[in-house]
């Protein structure tokens, strides 16, 4: 049996004479308990090349105290996700439940033991006016042992002492206040996000695909960090779809594309031998995700639009229709997705990004300046969606349709382009948010194509059973309203537009 919660924590570096501060008089904290002492060992695994640690993810057996057990945390944003399972009997081997999340990541390695960590843990309960646990700080003197990596290599053997402020109930303001008073003691915060990371800070420096705070020297290493960047996302959603966060399948897509778009517009500094394939295998695995994405969000919207209805414009079980199809289509396409990332396809795919991060295909023209190739990508980017523009606009009514779409995508790739080299290039600020507001305003449009066939499809439905299929024909036509709204919106920005992409 397993279980989680979500830990919200800092983490104080300290000399070896630091005194605790006292910590009464905390708005909110009521009382102070006792320090309480435990005695702590705590085993990491880890792949040989330290991949999940490289993910943001720790796995770690704990004996003592009170959370004693296996671990696994998970990044998620400033907090982290902790998933538990219980000690049992295996002490060399993680339990499957604790892998599964992590699969995506591991990529068919078993994680071994990496480190051991010995602690002598003085906690300190802040509890408030009803006795429940505000916060609870933890004062560590900690030794870790990194055993050796190979023949001829030492064990490490390393010693530090830190204090962890770890909230319960309480807030982040509970956490400033006490992070004040360590602060006026003597404490520093953490150089290290965790104990791990700092006991194996050079070995993970060693294997990182870009070392952390280096200055790309030229447009080759500045691209291979945007991917890097680009590939962790991917991996950190995989394990949001994994581990059932809202949400997830979104943000997969989102970050199958953008790697796509870098693939794209970066082409004269990547091989394209090598990052075709990969592009093509990014599109199937966007396009598999899609159908468990695109119905699921057109029938939420389809509700929505019924709540708002007059009542006496809604015929027949309308409404209950709606909701069951939503259900089913959330719990299989859940599944689908689910499917898609045990597909033996998409875990070949995984191991294909990683290899190209360790031997990235850049051409020569990666040893140019990183400014001059972020220039020309965003004005090829440019250029496309210049070309798509002219073509929506000569397009039959008939053809005007995709060629609305193609407007879109270019702009979504101009985007995306934008936001690689942002912080580069002065100007793509503007350029960003344009191409976001044409691919937001025809993204709408291009809903409801989605959302009349849903129309259409539940209507036939409905009137085969018997139901009156009126409000199933209004529908659709509010939808086809929305469609018409949403392209005048866009011709009517097309000439601020325009100026937008003149002046790149």
């Amino acid at each position: 049996m397993t279980s989680g919660h979500l830990e919200v924590e800092t983490k104080h570096d300290v000399d070896g004479d630091f005194v605790l501060p006292e910590l009464t008089g905390l708005l909110g904290v009521a009382t102070v308990d006792a320090p309480v002492e435990y005695l702590l060992e705590a085993v990491y695994f880890d792949t040989a090349d330290l991949r999940l640690l490289r993910a943001r993810v720790t796995l770690r057996r704990r004996s003592g105290g009170s959370d004693e057990g296996w671990h696994l945390k998970l990044p998620a944003g400033t907090a982290r996700r902790e998933v538990h399972a219980p000690l049992g009997r295996a002490v060399k081997q993680a339990p499957k439940v604790l892998l599964e999340p992590v699969a995506g990541v591991v990529r068919g390695k078993t994680p071994r033991p990496v480190a051991t960590l010995s602690t002598r843990r003085l906690v300190t309960f802040l509890r408030g006016p009803d006795g429940d646990v505000l916060a609870e700080v933890a004062d560590d003197t900690v030794t870790a042992t990194v055993p050796s990596t190979g023949p001829g290599e030492p064990t490490e053997v390393m010693s530090w002492r830190e204090v962890e402020v770890e909230l319960g109930t309480g807030d982040d303001a509970l956490a400033a206040a006490v992070g004040e008073r360590l602060g006026a003691a003597g404490a520093r915060p953490s150089a290290s996000a965790s104990k791990i990371g700092r006991a194996l800070g050079n070995r993970l420096a060693a294997v990182a695909v870009v070392p952390p705070g280096t200055e790309p020297a030229d447009a080759g290493e500045f691209l291979r960090a945007a991917l890097a960047d680009q590939v962790a996302a991917l991996q950190a959603a995989d394990i949001m779809l994994r581990t059932d966060q809202p949400d997830a399948v979104h943000q997969l897509r989102v970050a199958a594309r953008r790697l796509r778009s870098t693939m794209v517009s970066f082409r004269p500094v990547l091989d394209r031998t090598v990052t075709e394939p990969l592009r093509e295998e990014l599109s199937w695995f966007g396009g598999e995700l899609a159908t468990a994405r695109d119905d699921e969000v057109a029938l939420e919207h389809l509700r929505a639009v019924v709540a708002a209805e007059p009542v006496e414009l809604v015929l027949g079980p309308v409404a209950a229709r709606l909701q069951q199809a939503e259900l089913r289509e959330v719990e299989s396409g859940a599944e689908r997705a689910r499917a898609t990332l045990s597909d033996p396809r998409y875990l070949a795919l995984l191991d294909a990004l990683h290899a190209m991060l360790a031997d990235p295909p850049l051409t020569e023209g990666a040893a140019a300046p990183v400014r001059p190739v972020l220039r020309t990508a965003t004005r090829r980017s440019v250029r496309k969606l210049r070309r798509r523009l002219t073509a929506a606009r000569e397009a039959t009514e008939e053809a005007r349709g995709a060629a609305l779409h193609g407007v879109r995508k270019a702009a979504k790739q101009l985007r995306y382009t934008a936001e690689v080299g942002r912080g580069e290039v002065p100007g793509l600020k503007r350029v960003r948010r344009a191409a976001k507001r044409v691919q937001t305003v025809l993204g709408e449009r291009q809903d409801t194509v989605i959302t009349r066939e849903l129309c259409r499809s539940l209507g036939v439905t409905a009137f085969a059973e018997g139901e009156n299929g009126f409000t199933y024909g209004r529908l659709h036509a509010l939808e086809q309203a929305r469609a018409d709204r949403a392209e005048r919106k866009f011709w009517n920005m097309v000439p601020r537009l325009a100026v937008v992409l003149s002046d790149d």
